[in-house]
């Protein structure tokens, strides 16, 4: 694993939410342009150091795109991680404007045919697979018949760590549970991937002790999809934008936010969600900043209460 790993949900499909992305991409986004797209990043990625590659089935075609750049550059295997996610299922036709972007579903027949559909593209490759934006309220966690199905997968060689996305303003919760969660006492999941980033801090005490505990910590989201980078135009965030201007003296504010979920020992990887090598150059850049507790104390008082920050996120567009 490396300390900055490459997602890919940024050009695996035509639509997702991040502020600026008009600009980030090319006009005409099909398929070729979109997997040249992914060519490019994965190769600056794989120059730059970086090991560890995150895909989704709900991600369009992000896990043929990576699937296909894996054997054409004839990575050897020992030299790249790749996570992948189940639970949602692609359903916007490779639109950008659509009803609905993604159908969430984490029961175990979900599960055994998204398996089956990944391992078709990455094979052996797989080495983390996830359940996608996990919650108490969906039951996944006290579904023994899953979790069963879960350990399963792993002991068969299937892949080699299970672990669990979170997403929302009840993470934390969701968090303790899976600590806890136990298969004729064998612990379930190996690593957790979480929303964590200035505007959003709140999870870091759960992710220590997720840490603490031996779980693999990866971190998402760390520019909050684009409100902290210098692609945010929104009016409401302009106070936003002003302070942590001030503190990065001249620092691109992408670097900035990347480099602050850095500095939590905790955080085992942090995602680069780039779709331009440029902004990819910038993340790789991030892993040399190191930043004094006058910084750090700085980017901790931006935060806002999760419920506000979650909402927030909620009213974004798909672009």
């Amino acid at each position: 694993m490396s300390r900055l790993g490459l997602g890919l949900a940024a050009v695996g499909r035509p639509g997702y939410i991040t502020l600026g992305r008009s600009n980030d991409l090319p006009a005409e986004r099909t398929p070729a342009a979109l997997s040249a797209r992914a060519t490019e990043l994965l190769d600056t990625a794989r120059t730059g150091g970086v090991r560890y590659f995150d895909v989704a089935r709900s991600y369009g075609r992000a896990e043929e795109f990576l699937a296909r750049w894996l054997e054409e550059r004839r990575v050897p295997r020992q030299t790249a991680t790749v996570g992948s996610k189940w639970g949602y299922r692609y359903t916007a036709g490779w639109a950008v404007k659509a009803p609905v972007h993604e159908e969430k579903e984490l029961s175990l027949d979900r599960f055994t045919s998204q398996l089956a559909e990944t391992r078709a593209l990455l094979g052996d490759w797989l080495d983390l697979y996830q359940i996608h934006s996990a919650t108490l309220e969906s039951g996944c966690l006290d579904d023994e018949s899953l979790l069963r199905a879960l350990l399963r997968g792993r002991g068969e060689g299937a892949y080699r760590a299970v672990g669990l996305t979170l997403s929302g303003a009840t993470s934390a919760a969701t968090l303790e549970r899976a600590l806890e969660v136990r298969v004729d006492g064998e612990r379930v999941f190996d690593v957790v991937q979480a929303t964590f980033n200035c505007l959003e801090p709140s999870l870091a005490p759960s992710l220590a002790r997720a840490h603490d505990a031996g779980l693999g910590v990866i971190v998402k989201e760390v520019f909050a999809n684009g409100r902290l980078t210098d692609a945010n135009e929104r009016p409401e965030d302009a106070p936003l934008l002003a302070r942590l201007r001030a503190v990065a003296s001249g620092i691109s504010l992408d670097r900035l936010a990347l480099a602050f979920a850095l500095t939590h020992p905790f955080v085992d990887v942090a995602l680069s969600g780039a779709a331009t090598t440029t902004q990819l150059a910038s993340h790789l850049a991030a892993l040399e900043l190191s930043l004094d507790e006058t910084t750090r104390r700085a980017l901790r008082a931006v935060a806002e209460p999760p419920e506000r920050y979650w909402a927030t996120r909620s009213r974004l567009r798909w672009t």
